[in-house]
């Protein structure tokens, strides 16, 4: 499914209907929807309906969007929870890694839109300004095209990763542009986001990965900032929890949900 946007982006998405209250997942930099396939399939066993998307710049979604503006990231997740219907009452909307930082935004922006808020390896603290090139780096040390699926996953370091490129006759190449990917990240970095984490309301749960990118001081602080909001580590975890650990993250949401 599809849905363009007041700036004309299409955004490629899929809803997993069931009965039960609805979960809007969002992938982070450089990732896709596909990502979510084994928490999608825990969340709807349980009854929830759950909404996966490609951001902006990703995957089936427009590869060179007119504009990569925090602004507009949140622009759309409103876009597709209104477009979908979903029941603000009751949507949990969770993130990941910038993915996340669009949730926290959306929570701190259209609070009315959600009921609770997760937040997997984001925060409120800046991206550090060398972010940008460190991506950038990363994206032109892929050996592009990848001459089978296989030779992506162990570059790559995750089969999830792998299913998000995209099959040519000469091989599998990336779904995102590499200049893309750094000025959605030059757009985020350097500025200061504790003044929206203040701001949200929504009931909270944030988790941080033991090995993961997340400094400790920052997701400490959340929950002085927020004390009612609940704070988990998974120590097992590096920054893609979701991936490197799907059942504690599961268990950890699907506490979290019931409560």
């Amino acid at each position: 499914m599809r849905l363009v946007t007041a700036d004309g982006t299409e955004i490629a998405h899929e809803d997993h209907e069931a009965p039960g209250s609805p979960v809007l997942l969002l992938h982070g930099l450089a990732g896709h929807r596909g990502e979510w396939d084994d928490l999608t399939a825990r969340l709807r066993s349980d009854g929830h309906r759950v909404v996966t998307y490609d951001a902006r710049g990703h995957g089936e979604s427009t590869r060179r969007p007119v504009s990569v503006t925090r602004e507009s990231c949140v622009a759309d997740a409103a876009a597709l929870m209104d477009h979908l219907s979903l029941s603000p009452a009751a949507v949990t909307v969770v993130g990941q890694s910038l993915g996340g930082h669009t949730a926290l935004l959306l929570a701190a922006t259209r609070p009315e839109l959600l009921s609770s808020l997760v937040l997997i390896e984001a925060g409120p603290g800046p991206i550090p300004v060398e972010m940008p090139e460190r991506i950038g780096t990363w994206l032109d040390s892929w050996p592009k095209p990848f001459p089978t699926s296989e030779a992506a996953r162990d570059f790559l370091g995750h089969e999830a990763w792998a299913r998000g490129l995209e099959k040519r006759p000469d091989g599998w190449w990336p779904r995102v542009d590499r200049n893309v990917m750094v000025d959605m990240i030059t757009d985020a970095a350097g500025r200061d986001y504790w003044p929206q984490w203040r701001r949200t309301t929504a009931r909270a749960l944030v988790i941080r990965g033991g090995k993961g990118w997340m400094p400790e001081e920052e997701f400490r602080a959340m929950g002085v900032v927020r004390p009612e909001a609940e704070l988990r580590t998974i120590a097992t975890a590096g920054h893609d929890v979701h991936l490197e650990a799907p059942e504690a993250l599961y268990g950890a949401l699907r506490a979290f949900l019931t409560r």
